[in-house]
């Protein structure tokens, strides 16, 4: 059920990110990002000392988790699409190559940022980060699904 979920955040957010070239696309993932901001706030209930030294490192954290998950995957989608018909063993074992070292960086970034967050909040409050971070996302899973029902109605 979580890697379904998961697999289709990741699909919402490789497809939402086809069009962020758009200024409405940019204004709602700016909006996404204030609700995000909002909701980890009330969740984590950092201390102003806590928030003052978290936001900078949660936001450096999220640009290149972004910049990973979404414009090198969608490279990497890419150069699949224009060659999987007739895609040689080759280029497969590279494009492999690249996907691994791509999921290696983010799971090094993801080890690098909990390091960064130990001298900043208590492990408790990364842990609760976490699951704030997994309900975020599942709340947008819903709301997004929801708002596609009433659009279909």
């Amino acid at each position: 059920m979580k890697l379904s979920l998961f697999t289709a955040f990741l699909f919402f957010l490789i497809s939402f990110n086809s069009h962020a070239q758009s200024d409405r696309m940019k204004e709602k993932r700016e909006q996404i990002k204030s609700m995000k901001i909002g909701f980890l706030t009330t969740e984590l209930a950092l201390s102003s000392s806590e928030a003052e030294k978290f936001w900078p490192i949660y936001n450096a954290f999220e640009d290149k988790e972004f910049e990973l998950k979404h414009l090198k995957s969608k490279t990497l989608i890419k150069k699949y699409n224009d060659t999987k018909d007739n895609i040689t063993e080759k280029e497969a074992s590279l494009l492999l190559n690249q996907i691994e070292n791509n999921e290696e960086e983010l799971f090094l970034l993801r080890k690098k940022f909990v390091a960064n967050l130990k001298g900043v909040i208590p492990p408790a409050k990364i842990i609760r980060l976490k699951k704030s971070e997994e309900d975020f996302n599942r709340r947008l899973l819903i709301q997004y699904r929801n708002k596609g029902q009433q659009r279909k109605e």
